[in-house]
């Protein structure tokens, strides 16, 4: 995934979980759950493409912003988890909840260690 040699976990984890909400969104779609899914998939998947984005920025600033907008996405997504684990009808997404809370801690460390 990276050509460098080192990991960069908020990176791995967000391609991770991303891969994890587009298997749940298929199965949201077999049940017929499109709107839902759509909304989830889009934020979702954007949290990690934010990571990426902010590898490459132009400044500290640029990369607290968007490593701001992955984070805002990230909390969007667990309200998204949220709805779709309490209404009836919907597949169960424990431990996809499970999963985005690492998500949004690590987002809000690095946003809290750049201000630094």
């Amino acid at each position: 995934m990276q050509t460098n040699k080192e990991k960069n976990l908020i990176v791995e984890l967000t391609f991770e979980f991303a891969l994890k909400i587009i298997k749940y969104v298929e199965l949201l779609e077999q049940h017929h759950k499109y709107v839902i899914s759509r909304q989830l998939l889009k934020a979702g998947t954007s949290i990690g493409a934010n990571v990426r984005e902010a590898q490459n920025s132009e400044s500290k600033f640029d990369f607290i912003h968007k490593i701001k907008i992955a984070a805002k996405e990230a909390d969007e997504t667990e309200y998204w988890l949220l709805l779709c684990n309490r209404s009836e009808g919907y597949v169960n997404c424990d431990e996809l909840l499970n999963d985005c809370l690492p998500v949004i801690k690590v987002l809000s460390k690095i946003i809290s260690t750049s201000k630094d």
